[in-house]
């Protein structure tokens, strides 16, 4: 066993048994994966953490051996993952060297399937609050705002997914955006996460509604007030703006102010999982160049 490995073994055997929050990174060992490693270290830095470090390999190991006998198949795959269990550990000694916060665990985990399904295990399993994963991997596209493995993790694991653009290197947020048409009912828990991490920073969050309609439902006001309940210890600013095309309105208020994190809600019948499940990734249309945080409101 290395001095690193035993290293963040012990630190998490330290804190393992206090309450903290469980936070999942998938990873390919790309510069935007330690990127997003990087901002999850610093926008948690005051939480009782524990960061499981994952990535998935299959699709990987089916792509080099299309050709190969199952008997060398097999042999292939667990030199695989040996290779990318070294690869995780490097990561993690490189997390401890940039931080040697007490308050902080480290795990790691190779994983043979893909990045949803295993993600959505783990979540499961270990009850995760978050997953924090770049917009992008190691291939990139300039003309499109989210790679396409991130895009099935927002769409599809059953848990908020924190995604951290190419390149950001800001500090944690002190504006964040929330557009809702309240419309939708919120999760409690997703939005004390929320409200935790503004609470940190003493962040403002801008609840954003765009409608050409000024006056709000029943269901809307409801909505709305519970919201206000839930972020009773938050700096909140409730605003409207008029509009019809949503997409439109927030690329606007992100152009005309400076925010630092964007916070959407992804339900059934929502905007969000309209744009993100009837368009094509070129087509989204989202101008988002700041961390962007998906809550979805599914159940687990």
């Amino acid at each position: 066993m290395s001095f690193y490995h035993q290293l963040f073994t012990s630190n998490f055997e330290l804190v393992k048994n206090c309450t903290m929050r469980k936070i999942l990174i998938p990873t390919d060992f790309s510069e935007t994966s330690m990127n997003a490693i990087e901002y999850a270290l610093e926008l948690f830095k005051y939480d009782k953490c524990e960061f499981i470090i994952m990535n998935a390999f299959a699709d990987e190991v089916y792509n080099n051996t299309m050709e190969m006998d199952r008997e060398f198949f097999e042999e292939f795959k667990e030199k695989y993952r040996t290779s990318v269990e070294n690869q995780l550990q490097k990561e993690v000694a490189i997390m401890l060297k940039r931080t040697s916060n007490p308050r902080h665990a480290y795990n790691f985990e190779a994983r043979f399937g893909s990045i949803v399904d295993e993600a959505n295990q783990i979540v499961e399993r270990d009850n995760i609050d978050i997953v924090v994963m770049g917009t992008k991997g190691k291939t990139q596209d300039k003309d499109i705002t989210f790679g396409s493995i991130t895009l099935q993790v927002i769409k599809y694991v059953k848990c908020p997914v924190l995604a951290v653009p190419v390149g950001f290197h800001g500090a944690p947020p002190k504006n964040i955006l929330f557009p809702t048409d309240y419309m939708v009912p919120f999760n409690r828990r997703a939005l004390k996460l929320l409200s935790t991490m503004a609470k940190s920073f003493v962040a403002n969050i801008n609840m954003l509604f765009i409608s050409e309609f000024k006056q709000r439902s029943h269901r809307q006001e409801d909505n709305r007030a519970f919201l206000d309940s839930c972020f009773n210890d938050n700096k909140v600013e409730f605003t409207q703006t008029p509009g019809k095309d949503i997409t439109e309105g927030i690329n606007k208020v992100l152009n005309e102010k400076e925010f630092d994190m964007l916070v959407m809600v992804n339900q059934r019948h929502s905007y969000l999982e309209n744009i993100l499940y009837h368009s094509t990734i070129e087509k989204i249309g989202l101008e988002i160049k700041i961390p962007f945080l998906v809550m979805n409101n599914l159940h687990r």
